[in-house]
């Protein structure tokens, strides 16, 4: 069974056009837009320490960091997204005022309500850039970031980091300490509840 659409799908430019006159942001896929809800005090910690730290280390190179409110344009999807972090050495992408479409590096920090997507559809449509050598998955509530690097036979290889790792972005040749991207959030206490060594087997 199919869906009948109640009015025409948008088109890229009519998005655009009707983005830059709305009052919040929306991301847009094959015709269809999702308005994007507020983020928590730990997801705009997270993203707001990530941003400093990469703005210093790309400072004087041909690489620049952008934060949340700059759009990701993938042609081959039809899409486009506000990652919660871009950085993009590509000077095509520095004369372009509206969106990037050559990243290096892409950033979300997860939540309960993106995760899945994250993780699942939107990486399918990020790993059809071309440009793209690293994206990284930050958990909001425990300190767990994930990379995905693309490695010379162009597979993505997933490299996990926790407590006193230092987080290493290679195609940058970017590496702090964990601790210094989660600085001033407030995590969950680690309880019994919520986590536990595996049981020993007894059979």
């Amino acid at each position: 069974m199919s869906l009948t659409r109640t009015k025409p799908a948008f088109t890229a430019e009519d998005y655009l056009a009707w983005e830059e006159r709305s009052p919040g942001k929306h991301e847009y896929l094959a015709g269809e837009i999702f308005a994007m809800v507020g983020a928590t005090d730990a997801h705009v910690t997270i993203t707001g320490n990530l941003f400093t730290l990469l703005r210093a280390h790309v400072r004087g190179r041909p690489c620049r960091v952008y934060m949340a409110d700059m759009k990701l344009r993938v042609d081959t999807a039809d899409a486009f997204f506000y990652p919660d972090l871009l950085v993009t050495c590509a000077p095509e992408d520095h004369s372009s005022s509206r969106f990037k479409s050559q990243p290096t590096v892409l950033v979300e920090v997860l939540s309960a309500t993106t995760a899945g997507f994250d993780r699942g559809q939107k990486f399918a449509i990020y790993r059809q850039l071309p440009s793209l050598r690293e994206y990284v998955l930050i958990e909001q509530d425990r300190m767990s970031v994930e990379c995905f690097r693309r490695d010379e036979q162009g597979r993505w290889v997933l490299q996990a980091y926790g407590l006193g790792d230092r987080v290493e972005l290679s195609s940058l040749d970017f590496s702090a300490a964990i601790e210094a991207i989660y600085e001033d959030v407030a995590l969950p206490a680690i309880t019994s509840d919520n986590w536990r060594l595996p049981e020993e087997n007894t059979d």
